[in-house]
């Protein structure tokens, strides 16, 4: 049994599921018939696109900021987020009573950037990608003294994403394989460490987008190794350089990484929208998207399988083109 880490281990993410227990939600496990049929294996959706938020994002940012000193709590937070690691700092800030700044890509959903704002924070749009943004970020910090509070290659962070294992565990103890989107890695590294804590036969699988997959491309490598062909749908997991911490993990702990391309994304956001009634983001989408490709599905026929829907923070615009996109393809046809 895995129970310990260099980095975090499962009474990190026990102990993040005490902070979060009154504070997150416990978000829905449902069966998809749909998918289920497509991959002749049993399928259930975890719906972090339910969560505070509408991301998975809320857990970490709370755990960390709820972890701080009085001290780093009085200088403000700080943090560099495509969109939903910004919503989960504002609004755990503003549940704690701190000062938050963000530093989000210009190129962030503008639905995101609303929200950020809604929530109280200061927003600063720099630059085209995550990367740029986050440098930007850390000069801020740097010259105010405020806590800077990374996405994802943070212990307290990647113990609260695990939480999302835990209550995969308590609602289906004889799971078989969890497909989970990658980005910089914090949550596919949390619920692993939770998973294979309890089973280390459990079968972990990452997505992430054909156009910016730097932890697959670093996996395959055996070393940090960046990659960045061009923009991807899948905005929230658009991370050219995987962490340290969560590279560490993943390759110790994860079983597979593959990539899907913008077409089978699309395709799996229209799935889940037409036939699983879920509003999903691009990268909320990876999980299904595995599926919907059909390129894991030798490994999960007859199993009992859970694809994290990690969010569904996404402009009406984009799900007005997914639409419009299949619609015109109906009609041609």
């Amino acid at each position: 049994m895995i129970t310990t880490n260099e980095y975090v281990n499962i009474w990190d993410i026990n102990k993040a599921k005490e902070v979060l227990q009154n504070n997150a939600r416990k978000t829905p496990l449902v069966k998809s018939f749909y998918l289920t049929s497509v991959a002749e294996a049993n399928v259930y959706l975890k719906l972090e696109n339910m969560q505070l938020t509408g991301s998975f994002k809320f857990r970490g940012a709370y755990n960390k900021i709820a972890a701080l000193t009085t001290t780093e709590k009085e200088h403000g937070v700080i943090a560099c987020s495509a969109g939903n690691h910004a919503q989960g700092v504002a609004l755990s800030s503003k549940l704690l009573g701190i000062n938050s700044k963000i530093v989000m890509p210009e190129t962030a959903p503008q639905a995101k950037i609303d929200a950020t704002r809604g929530y109280g924070s200061d927003v600063v749009l720099y630059g085209q990608t995550f990367d740029e943004a986050k440098e930007k970020c850390i000069e801020i910090a740097e010259r105010t003294g405020r806590t800077f509070l990374h996405p994802y290659d943070d212990p307290a962070v990647i113990a609260g994403q695990g939480t999302i294992g835990l209550e995969i565990l308590d609602n289906m103890w004889d799971v078989d394989t969890v497909i989970v989107p990658i980005g910089g890695g914090g949550l596919i590294s949390g619920i692993a460490i939770a998973l294979k804590s309890f089973n280390p036969n459990i079968r972990i699988i990452g997505v992430q987008a054909e156009n910016v997959h730097g932890m697959k491309s670093s996996f395959d490598a055996g070393k940090i190794t960046p990659h960045y062909k061009a923009p991807t749908m899948a905005d929230g997991c658009a991370v050219k350089v995987p962490g340290d911490i969560t590279f560490a993990t993943v390759q110790a702990l994860v079983d597979e990484i593959i990539t899907v391309s913008e077409s089978e994304l699309e395709q799996a956001m229209k799935d889940l929208l037409q036939r699983g009634k879920a509003v999903v983001e691009g990268a909320g989408a990876l999980s299904a998207a595995a599926l919907v490709s059909d390129k894991i599905v030798d490994y999960v026929k007859g199993k009992n399988v859970v694809c994290v829907i990690s969010g569904g923070n996404v402009d009406l615009e984009r799900i007005s083109q997914v639409c419009e996109h299949f619609f015109s393809s109906e009609v041609v046809q």
